[in-house]
């Protein structure tokens, strides 16, 4: 077994898929944010029969790595950390894999904020995760984020945060792919219904690999990884034109406090598939914009189309046009953990249906199985599955490692 541990957890992407392989020991999970947290605990606890799930999935501030290393009794609770950890359940390290929070280098969140992010105290998270790397000197690690960080400069320099993070990787021994660009690795090419590329870099410890090290960083791009990927581009249909109807209601409902605009799936063993409120302005848009596409009308397409439909429903004018409609027979755009504020871009392609997608169907846009249960509100568990690595991705990844690994 390889003895794995996974910073920045989240809800459990990577650890879903590296569980699915079979031959990771995932010794700990380390993960801040109590809601991922929470459905990451269940997870393991439910699924894949963790021992003492309670003590080797750590909610804790990696920002405090003596702690996380050796112990803590604070506002967190309490642990006895990773060192001891380590030493119960695997006596050493092989692989570190994880992400740290990605909306710093989102080209997205750097136009959104007035300073561009550079001032943004996750610009610099991934020192602590190089921390946990040098403390434990694994063979190798997996650090996932979004291609903005090529390009990301944060504080007041104009140095690239990603020829920071090569320099200090390097200092601790490990060496990168020297083109960088060749980690930008494009989803829909393993399998995944949903156009979503990310950074997959891969270390490789020098004292471990030796004058191997070179050739296996190639090997494993250019070889061991592209033997994953799929014949035929995975789409929308394939994903979740299975999953039951759900049609607007002529009056809204109220159940347990909360308020519905659409029928509520029948199918109970199907968790997470019940459509947030639309209210009835939404569903008219929703209904027009489907059946446009569906009756290759295609009036409503383009950006300044769409931005004068909003102008004239809402009253309010836009510089990004609002609404987007998933394509039956295209993957999805991408899954972000924006969708959590509104579904507007995630326009579900029946226009009988007129609604935004459900958790599940998001869940499904990002390959998670039916079985994985989000256990929040469902606004945060739309957050949660966007910022997430596809399972099926994850799996792909542990599959290729083994080449590298056993």
């Amino acid at each position: 077994m390889i003895n794995t541990i996974d910073l920045f957890t989240g809800c459990g992407g990577l650890t879903e898929g590296f569980k699915q392989n079979g031959n990771y020991n995932m010794i700990a999970c380390v993960e801040w944010d109590k809601t991922p947290y929470n459905t990451l605990f269940h997870r393991l606890k439910t699924k894949w029969n963790f021992e003492d799930v309670d003590k080797r999935v750590l909610r804790y501030d990696i920002q405090k790595t003596s702690n996380l290393l050796n112990g803590w009794d604070d506002e967190y609770g309490k642990s006895v950390g990773l060192n001891k950890l380590v030493s119960c359940y695997g006596g050493g390290v092989d692989l570190i894999i994880g992400g740290p929070p990605c909306q710093a280098y989102s080209i997205a969140g750097r136009v959104r904020d007035e300073n561009g992010m550079k001032n943004d105290y996750r610009n610099y998270l991934y020192e602590h995760y190089i921390d946990i790397v040098k403390h434990f000197a694994p063979k190798a690690f997996i650090f996932e984020n979004v291609p903005g960080m090529l390009s990301a400069t944060p504080g007041d320099g104009n140095e690239r945060i990603i020829n920071r993070v090569k320099k200090q990787f390097a200092k601790i021994g490990y060496s990168l792919i020297n083109n960088i660009t060749d980690t930008v690795i494009d989803f829909t090419e393993y399998g995944v219904p949903q156009k979503r590329k990310r950074l997959i870099i891969l270390g490789l410890n020098e004292r471990s690999f030796g004058s191997k090290t070179s050739k296996t960083l190639t090997d494993f791009y250019f070889n061991f990884l592209p033997e994953h990927k799929v014949k035929s581009t995975k789409t929308v249909s394939d994903a979740i034109s299975d999953l039951p109807k759900l049609f607007p209601l002529e009056n809204p409902i109220k159940r347990n406090g909360k308020q519905y605009s659409h029928t509520l799936s029948s199918d109970n063993h199907i968790s997470n598939h019940t459509p947030r409120y639309n209210n009835s302005r939404e569903i008219g848009i929703f209904k027009l914009l489907a059946d446009d596409i569906q009756n290759k009308k295609y009036e409503y397409t383009s950006a300044d189309a769409l931005k004068k439909l909003y102008t004239a429903q809402t009253g309010r004018k836009s510089n990004v046009h609002k609404y987007y409609v998933l394509r039956w027979d295209e993957p999805s755009n991408t899954i972000p953990a924006h969708l959590y504020k509104d579904g507007l871009r995630h326009i579900h392609p029946d226009p009988e249906q007129a609604r935004s997608i459900t958790v599940r169907e998001a869940a499904r846009l990002q390959t998670f199985p039916d079985d994985f249960e989000f256990v929040s509100n469902t606004a945060m568990d739309y957050k949660i599955i966007g910022n997430a690595v596809p399972p099926l991705f994850a799996k792909t990844l542990a599959d290729s490692l083994q080449h590298i690994l056993q």
